[in-house]
């Protein structure tokens, strides 16, 4: 995908595409209009929708006001590929679950003829707006819109409206062994805890210390520096001057796209990138890169 492509595909603006329905709006912002009802069973979940848990309760408060007030928001959906006059799910699975649970047969829909990409890329917007994924939710969408669709990460931040960084840290979650990835799935740990564990050379040791003791990010990093199997010092507690994962991990980015080795000093007010050359070649070669 060409960077020309990619700007004037994102330039479009995704709200001309999804008409803002499931951002949080003004008090006294319209509804969007939805282009018709449709029976509930001539609707399907999106197979690839990168919302995976449906947490039971969520449905059942839910479905409880959707008999009160039926279905605001309309859900956005595509003409089905392979049965007419069906329709696959964009964004909105929760409520087309929801209003099933509510006994309600018909229900609004916004229907948007998009390929599979844009697709995948709507549903994962809308989710991240929205607080929906889990941490290893995102991270697995992410990555299918690298692997599927040749997406590159300053691509994905453009469109999610999160930092490179953010998206290059979310991504390093998927190293992580599938028992870990589970304690992110049921809240048992943050994505920021998460992180430290990436480079833990005992990750499901130093993961139940975290759950069992209550440590902070902080004494997470300390310890998966110095090994699990070690007892948190006092000064572990405080780490004032300790870089934080997410400051590591865009000093490697930095350093893997630049082929230098990057610091990044960031203080209350400002801070400062370092880059480090061993040769004049090296320098002659940065400076060419910097001036184009």
């Amino acid at each position: 995908m060409s960077e020309d492509t990619s700007r004037n595909r994102l330039g479009r603006g995704l709200a001309a595409l999804i008409g803002d329905i499931d951002r949080p709006a003004p008090t006294q912002a319209p509804v969007p209009t939805a282009d018709r009802t449709v029976p509930v069973e001539f609707i399907s979940p999106n197979p690839r929708n990168p919302r995976r848990t449906f947490a039971d309760a969520e449905l059942e408060d839910l479905s409880a006001s959707l008999k009160q007030h039926g279905i605001v928001q309309p859900v956005v959906v595509r003409p089905s590929k392979t049965a007419p006059g069906r329709y696959e799910i964009i964004a909105g699975e929760r409520r087309w679950r929801a209003a099933q649970r509510a006994g309600l047969t018909n229900i609004p829909v916004i229907i948007r003829d998009v390929d599979d990409r844009m697709a995948l890329e709507l549903a994962i917007v809308e989710n991240v707006q929205r607080a929906d994924l889990n941490p290893v939710e995102e991270a697995l969408g992410y990555q299918q819109l690298i692997d599927e669709h040749e997406y590159v990460q300053s691509d994905l931040a453009q469109i999610i409206g999160k930092s490179r960084s953010h998206v290059a840290n979310t991504l390093r979650l998927l190293k992580l062994p599938q028992n870990i990835r589970d304690m992110l799935v049921d809240g048992s740990l943050s994505a920021g805890h998460a992180r430290t564990l990436v480079t833990a050379e005992d990750p499901t040791t130093l993961a139940q210390k975290i759950i069992r003791d209550g440590l902070s990010v902080r004494q997470a990093e300390a310890l998966a520096q110095k090994g699990a199997d070690k007892p948190a010092s006092a000064s572990a507690k405080h780490v004032p001057d300790e870089k934080d994962a997410d400051t590591r991990a865009l000093e490697q980015l930095l350093s893997n796209v630049i082929g230098l080795n990057v610091t990044v000093n960031h203080r209350e007010k400002g801070g400062e990138v370092r880059i480090s050359y061993k040769t004049l070649e090296q320098l002659d070669d940065l400076c060419r890169r910097l001036q184009r």
